[in-house]
């Protein structure tokens, strides 16, 4: 749980990580013909000279163990070569854009050069104790970031939980000074750093999205875009880590619907679905994301096809549920059609899929599956075929992980002819009427008394599919080696660690392959 709640931390931090990054095209201009410098101006510069209250010397004896007293922040310690001194990092922007007109500050006393404009103004708005004296002083928002950088403000609270959202905002006449200040700038500082044109970033913006967020899709949608034509020229599959970039760009939304998957102590989870939904009222749709920003759905759904082999490639889809940053805990999808893959992307550890393949839904608690009966799936290198409807959920982890789940809604053959259209426009396959939804995995078979062991003894004949695959990712591009029954590896799919831990030395290899067998 304790882990959890620092997920919000990890997420409010990584959902401005984008503005630290050097964008393609400017990177590459750096490199070629760079703009000549405009020469700084110096207009005013022998009024400041005149109006310094005290001389250089006077100044440099008060700087002496102000350094010491006035830290910078600890992440300006990391180096960051390719950005200019105008070019905030993200943690600063997730502080200042979190201020209001009540935040108490205190600034560091005559912290730049006498002889300078920028020294006459800080001397002024240097009084401040808060924000809204600061504005009203003559400080704006770029100011605060450049003295915040450099230790030049301290920071006593209050602050809001999230930069301010105007489109959640019913009321306008509760917005300050300081609040319209951070906005306005907020959104042309968002705009320049993303490379994208400001007005992007109002029109075609989702009812739900945020400015922030708006900005973030947008650059996913372009560098997706960038991504597919460089695999088309290129001929070659969508590489692992196109994809794990694609959704470290992505914004993803604070979703409290998820009810069945909310790890403890947690409220929302980070989570979008691209594709075909069914909403509360019954309409069936695509999702507005889907529409925006077509180039995310399509490079997911190469990747997924780039890797079928032969003998998947009937598998058909409708929907992607993408996640970000939370372990789902135990539960079954309400009524998918027909398996589901699964595939976890970024630098993580832990994080495997639990699995009970047999699981027939006539164990009605769900805190009845045993331990003993569930496999373990490393969705980290392969990907995984499964049943949603059964009980399943995600081990905890360690560092950052996004996974996708390509998935069937239950009423998609009830789905107007313009959705299925455009998703099999975006690469998705869409299923046929009369499909089979046991073709690629068998029924579960159930759970019985008898079984203590390992995964229980079917209840049932099953057919010649297995309960689950996975397909194991060798390299960068290539189609995944399927597995399934004995030929699934300790090292990719085991079973429950409990029952491996009571097994006597030297027989665990064997009772893993043949619980395997079993499945």
């Amino acid at each position: 749980a304790s882990r959890a709640r620092g997920v919000d931390r990890v997420e409010r931090r990584a959902s401005l990580e984008l503005l630290a990054m050097p964008l393609p095209g400017k990177v590459a201009a750096k490199t070629s013909a760079a703009p000549p410098r405009k020469p700084r101006s110096t207009e005013g510069a022998a009024e400041a000279k005149a109006a310094a209250k005290m001389t250089s010397q006077e100044w440099k004896a008060l700087q002496v163990g102000m350094a010491e007293k006035w830290p910078v922040p600890d992440y300006m310690a990391t180096p960051m070569p390719d950005r200019s001194l105008t070019c905030y990092r993200d943690e600063t922007f997730s502080a200042i854009t979190r201020w209001c007109a009540e935040t108490r500050i205190a600034y560091r006393p005559h912290a730049k050069a006498p002889g300078s404009k920028s020294h006459i103004r800080y001397e002024q708005y240097s009084k401040a104790k808060s924000a809204k004296e600061a504005l009203k002083l003559g400080s704006w928002p770029a100011d605060w970031c450049w003295d915040f950088e450099r230790g030049f403000i301290k920071v006593y609270g209050p602050l809001r939980d999230e930069p301010l959202d105007m489109s959640k905002v019913q009321d306008e006449s509760s917005l300050t000074d300081v609040d319209m200040a951070i906005h306005r700038w907020y959104r042309r500082e968002l705009a320049k750093n993303l490379g994208l044109n400001y007005k992007d970033l109002f029109v075609g913006k989702g009812s739900g999205e945020s400015t922030l967020m708006r900005a973030h899709r947008l650059v996913a949608q372009r560098e997706a875009t960038r991504r597919l034509k460089a695999a088309e020229d290129e001929k070659r599959p969508i590489t692992e880590e196109e994809v794990a970039q694609t959704l470290r760009e992505w914004a993803f939304a604070r979703n409290p619907n998820r009810q069945n998957v909310l790890p403890d102590g947690q409220d929302w989870v980070w989570s979008d679905t691209l594709g075909l939904l069914r909403d509360r009222l019954g309409d069936i749709h695509l999702t507005k994301p889907t529409k925006t920003y077509p180039a995310v759905t399509q490079i997911l759904n190469k990747y997924l096809t780039d890797r079928l082999p032969e003998e998947l490639r009937s598998f058909s889809w409708t929907s992607l549920n993408l996640n970000c940053n939370y372990a789902a805990r135990l539960h079954r999808d309400g009524n998918n059609f027909g398996p589901s893959f699964i595939k976890a992307f970024g630098d993580f550890t832990g994080g495997e899929l639990n699995y009970w393949p047999e699981d027939d839904r006539k164990v009605d608690k769900l805190e009845d599956l045993k331990d003993a009966d569930k496999v373990q799936i490393d969705l980290k290198n392969g990907l995984g075929l499964f049943n949603g409807n059964c009980g399943h959920s995600v081990e905890g982890f360690h560092g950052e992980r996004y996974s996708i789940v390509y998935f069937t809604i239950g009423c998609y053959d009830k789905a107007p002819a313009e959705c299925k259209e455009q998703l099999s426009d975006f690469g998705m396959n869409y299923p046929q009427s009369d499909a089979d939804r046991y073709a690629l995995l068998r029924a579960p078979g159930g759970y019985t008394e008898k079984s203590k062991r390992g995964p229980a003894t079917p209840s049932k004949a099953p057919s010649n599919s297995p309960a689950f695959r996975f397909l194991a990712m060798e390299g960068q591009g290539s189609q995944g080696q399927s597995s399934q029954g004995s030929a699934l590896t300790p090292a990719k799919v085991r079973v429950s660690r409990k029952r491996a831990a009571s097994s006597p030395a030297g027989k665990e290899t064997k009772r893993g392959a043949s619980a395997a067998q079993k499945v």
